[in-house]
């Protein structure tokens, strides 16, 4: 009996797990959601506080736990782990640093959620099956019952005035006022951590743990989708202004005036990558050799395209904390060769990989029978010099226009894939780096292919926390394992990527959906012919009724 229980629990605690899992793997685009109530916060009657309970229960238990601790059940696969909500301790508010939040800090959290992590949105307006304002409020009341802090008027943060607001008439975003941020960032010391162009890579960047113990890894604030208390300028400020309670970030307040912060946040604005929204990448035809170096002039006039990426959810070990979310592509080609330019961020360079460390998936068993899913922090080693940087291209191995792609994952035995693997130990040993493979399925390893069948080459370069990797073929082979590239075809193109410091090997890597790949097709001479014969006898019988209505007598 009490194995059945047992039992039961666990397919419970995973399988929401699981659900929590979509929720972060997805959730991490901007959500609008209200930022104000339109009511104040009702009295916290013990009805009132009973409904919260209720709420919490059905829908925050499993993150942040029974006890209101942040260990649920599914907080050990998460990264950064639910809050604990027992110390009073929050980080996204509009008080000072140190002080708790307001309700409306609070309900602006519930709400909105918070971006780049497993914190969803409650807004019912835009979330379906989100929570109405009153629920919100129920279950907001509930949470404050797990501190007693909030119990406390004299650390009321209203009543003692230890509020942040945002000052008024303040300039708009300008070239000027960025530069201005520029050098206060430089100045203040926030590339320490941050890295100078803001990727996360600074020197005090890795081992940084908050004050619960848990690693943190710096944010790139190049991506907004990361930024967890909210992209926009305004949020950035607030940021400064107040600090992150429980982590390394101060706050600025007494060491930067209102203008200088407000300098700061729009510098940091102006970092934000603008995303690509098309889902097919447009080769570049060029004259002469295809460009073979990351800093070749020709890719300056190349079409970018970002493919998002995000955890491999599909097999056994499935991961959600993906280190490479978004990897931009280009692509040029001549009549004989293509190359494709993949640039990712990356805050470490690494090129070592000690094959005694992989993850070998029978360990799941240890953490419960129905678990498939790796934790973030205490499976694998998310450390330097342990696996190395790697990106690989997927193609169909086989493919016509009209017919099934393969599985995104690696292809299947009818349906097998093309791998370009680049290898960031590889390319330290060797003018290469790449390897072909064909995968016919995760459930068995990729199988590369022949030496004299290898024709992939490829270079490389990381700096300031970016990896350049330009990988060149043949556009036709004579390997029937191999993509076949053409003019006029859209072909099908899909990306995986493992972050080495981030403990991604194997399957534990990011992963993208099928996008396309077009190499543009010469205009046939006969178009350029149709046009000028339709022209001129267009303008020839236009002459032509113009020369008969002068005929006609008056």
């Amino acid at each position: 009996m009490r194995g059945s229980l047992r039992n039961k629990m666990t397919i419970l605690k995973f399988t929401f797990a699981a659900a929590v899992l979509a929720l972060t793997t997805f959730a991490s685009a901007p959500v609008l959601a209200a930022d104000v109530a339109a009511k104040p916060m009702p009295e916290a009657t013990e009805a009132f506080v009973e409904k919260g309970r209720e709420i919490y229960t059905r829908r925050c238990v499993m993150c942040h736990g029974l006890l209101g601790d942040g260990n649920g059940p599914a907080a050990d696969y998460m990264d950064p782990r639910p809050r604990d909500f027992t110390l009073g301790t929050f980080k996204f508010r509009k008080t000072q640093s140190g002080e708790l939040p307001t309700d409306a800090d609070l309900f602006r959290t519930v709400s909105r959620g918070l971006q780049g992590t497993g914190m969803q949105a409650f807004d019912s307006d835009i979330i379906k099956n989100g929570l109405s304002e009153e629920k919100r409020w129920q279950v907001i009341a509930y949470i404050q019952t797990f501190a007693q802090e909030f119990d406390d008027e004299e650390l009321d943060p209203i009543k003692t005035n230890k509020l942040v607001s945002l000052p008024s008439n303040l300039p708009p975003f300008s070239d000027e006022l960025v530069a201005k941020g520029k050098a206060i960032f430089l100045k203040a010391k926030c590339w320490e951590c941050h890295g100078k162009q803001g990727r996360g890579n600074g020197q005090k960047a890795f081992d940084r743990k908050d004050d619960w113990g848990f690693p943190i890894r710096i944010r790139n604030v190049t991506l907004p989708w990361k930024i967890k208390g909210g992209s926009d300028v305004k949020d950035i400020y607030m940021r400064f202004s107040t600090g992150i309670n429980g982590t390394p970030m101060p706050s600025f307040a007494k060491a930067l005036s209102n203008e200088d912060r407000w300098a700061l946040a729009n510098f940091i604005k102006s970092l934000q990558h603008k995303l690509t929204s098309h889902q097919v990448l447009k080769a570049k035809k060029v004259e002469g050799e295809v460009p073979a170096k990351p800093d070749d002039e020709a890719w300056q006039t190349a079409e970018p395209m970002d493919m998002r990426l995000t955890g491999q959810v599909v097999a056994a070990p499935r991961w959600q904390n993906p280190g490479v979310e978004l990897v931009t592509i280009k692509a040029a080609f001549n009549d004989k060769e293509i190359s494709f330019l993949l640039e990712w961020d990356d805050p470490f360079k690494d090129t070592t990989h000690k094959k005694d460390k992989e993850f070998k998936t029978a360990d799941i068993s240890k953490v419960g029978a129905y678990n498939s899913y790796v934790a973030a922090n205490d499976m694998i080693p998310r450390a330097l010099e342990t696996y190395r940087d790697s990106v690989a291209l997927q193609f169909p191995a086989k493919f016509k226009p009209g017919t099934k792609k393969p599985h995104f994952l690696r292809g299947n035995s009818s349906n097998p894939v093309n791998l370009w693997v680049w290898k960031a130990d590889l390319a330290e040993k060797a003018k290469s780096g790449t390897e072909e493979a064909t995968a016919r399925g995760y459930q068995q390893p990729a199988r590369a292919q022949a030496k004299d069948q290898q024709q992939v080459t490829s270079t490389s370069e990381w700096k300031d926390g970016r990896w350049r990797v330009v990988m060149k073929r043949p556009l036709v082979t004579e390997d029937s394992n191999d993509i076949q590239f053409s003019a006029g075809k859209f072909i099908p193109m899909s990306l995986n990527a493992w972050d080495g410091s981030n403990g991604e090997h194997g399957l534990i890597m990011s992963l993208s959906t099928w996008h396309f790949v077009f190499l543009e097709a010469p205009t046939p001479m006969e178009i350029y012919i149709y046009a000028i014969l339709a022209f001129l006898i267009t303008g020839g019988l236009g002459f032509w009724l113009m020369k008969k209505a002068q005929a006609k007598p008056a």
